[in-house]
């Protein structure tokens, strides 16, 4: 059953793991605001949940002011500056690396954007010091935490690409083995840095005595990552992307997330007036939809410095109402085959002043490279895996670049005068699922908690998956398959009737009355709560 969190008056959070929950719900109850809660589960999240993300990957937020103005918090780490082509080829690689060292070369971003959204939360009102919103994950990093389900699984499945990355065994066996769903795990030198930062200051991440280490580290086990790209790293405030679909105004986040594709794909469903949730119509729209949007996406979505023209034409009425144009109402699109995966969370918040916060924070894959670094207890990402060693490619491999990120939060001024933060974790299958539960949602105006329990799909990648076809959950009902396949739709039928390929969605609904709404996904180990 989904969990679910309504009727608030203070404030509301939702997240994919219940002791991320429970901790930004306690700093709302302190009297913290929206982003001090999300900065409190950033964190927290991290300690309970690092299959999924961790301080050593990216983040990026939207934040609704209560002004009604929204803004992007981009914590894109960049390549470090060995990291070129030929560094790979000299080392024997046409690609880089998914796992190890190698695959460990940018720099990470998240904690940076806690800074700037540590900045916005004090320009809010928000008073809580850092100590009090580091404390919880400090306390679950120090004495232990709960290994999910989901973390046992990923660590047995992922074993054998793994087990040779630096400081992987030592950080996630229990006694030499894969661990099982309740043992206890303890991230004891990820506490002692996250207590350090609280005393010094997040700065000290990239600046200070953690990013020495850090650099150190990364030199001795091969990363291409240097103390100099640490130090001149800062996260961004960006204007985000928008887009008005039906009299809403809906926000995600600029390149180099794919933000842009997410956006594309409700304008273009808008434009196609289907009448009835769950339908054909309304199943075939999206999936249609989302593969017009793949192709502006894989086209045209890199770093920003590298993007010549405003990105924003794609979002006008002129494109999309040819796009929309081309999609057959009755007959599905060949589909190329991209390639996106992701292991992600996304969380979100909103209280009665008027905050709404989106956040996602990733290492890219589970586990990221796999490589934990010893003196900070920090899991490193990949994502810059998903560069190309091609000088010609879209996302070409150069120092200081920012990579591709299928990360996108996203947010929502409808028209009601509600404001919504919702978003996922899965790769490809983020715009599909925030699509999905927007159109149930807002569309079709399901029950949140039903929007988000819904049986979901998938075109393309994910969780390391080799399929590209239209995968389902078991719950559709049958001649709506039928419908599809008939249609011309590649379609695979899953055997979960609740898949953690569908990715692990949420939201947070402010009300014009000050009322708040929360719900998460019941394919995740967490939920939605206020005060």
């Amino acid at each position: 059953m989904t969990l679910h969190s309504a009727g608030h008056r203070k404030g509301v959070v939702c997240a994919p793991h219940s002791a991320a929950v429970e901790d930004g719900r306690a700093i709302l109850a302190e009297g913290g605001n929206a982003i001090e809660a999300m900065v409190a589960m950033a964190a927290s999240i991290a300690a309970v949940y690092p299959h999924m993300n961790h301080v050593g990957g990216d983040g990026f937020w939207l934040i609704r002011e209560r002004s009604g103005r929204v803004r992007a918090l981009m914590g894109a780490g960049r390549a470090g500056a060995n990291a070129t082509p030929r560094f790979y080829r000299d080392a024997g690689f046409d690609q880089i690396p998914s796992r190890g060292p190698l695959a460990a070369l940018t720099v990470p971003g998240a904690v940076a954007a806690w800074t700037l959204a540590l900045d916005a939360a004090k320009a809010a009102g928000g008073k809580m010091p850092l100590d009090v919103l580091l404390a919880p994950a400090i306390k679950h990093a120090r004495e232990g935490y709960t290994v999910t389900r989901s973390q046992a699984a990923l660590t047995k499945e992922k074993y054998a690409e793994l087990e040779t990355a630096p400081g992987f065994l030592k950080a996630f066996l229990a006694d030499g083995k894969v661990p099982e769903v309740g043992a206890t795990l303890k991230q004891s030198a990820f506490a002692q840095t996250l207590d350090h930062l609280a005393n010094a200051g997040l700065d000290d991440f990239y600046r200070g005595d953690v990013g020495r280490e850090i650099a150190a580290d990364l030199e001795r086990i091969g990363s291409p990552v240097t103390r100099a790209d640490l130090a001149r790293f800062r996260a961004t405030v960006e204007a985000p992307l928008s887009v008005e679909v039906d009299g809403h105004t809906l926000y995600n986040a600029p390149p180099p997330t794919q933000g842009l594709a997410s956006l594309i794909v409700l304008a273009l469903f808008a434009r196609l007036r289907v009448a009835q949730a769950e339908s054909f119509e309304h199943i075939h729209g999206i999936v249609e939809a989302t593969k017009r949007a793949f192709r502006v996406r894989d086209r045209v979505v890199a770093d920003p410095d590298t993007i010549a023209g405003d990105i924003g034409r794609y979002l006008l009425p002129p494109f999309l109402d040819a796009e929309a144009g081309k999609i057959d109402a009755r007959k599905a699109a060949r589909w190329p085959a991209p390639d996106a995966r992701g292991d992600t969370i996304w969380m979100g918040a909103a209280d009665a002043s008027g905050l709404v916060v989106s956040y996602i924070q990733s290492i890219y894959w589970e586990f990221g490279s796999g490589c934990v670094l010893p003196a900070t207890g920090i899991l490193m990402q990949n994502r810059g895996a998903s560069f190309s060693l091609d000088p010609k490619a879209v996302n070409a491999l150069a120092p200081g670049r920012r990579p591709f990120h299928t990360l996108n939060p996203a947010l929502a001024a409808l028209k009601d005068g509600r404001v919504m933060a919702y978003g996922t974790m899965g790769g490809d299958g983020q715009p599909q699922t925030q699509a999905a539960v927007f159109t149930r949602h807002v569309t079709f105006r399901q029950p949140l908690d039903k929007a988000l329990d819904a049986p979901r799909w998938l075109l393309g990648r994910t969780w390391g998956s080799t399929h590209t076809n239209l995968r389902m959950e078991s719950r559709f009902d049958g001649n709506l398959v039928d419908r599809l396949m008939a249609a011309g739709h590649d379609v695979a039928v899953l055997d979960d009737a609740y898949s953690d390929t569908m990715g692990h969605a949420g939201a947070a609904v402010l009300h014009p009355d000050g009322g708040l709404e929360g719900g998460h996904d019941p394919r995740a180990d967490g939920g939605a709560a206020g005060v």
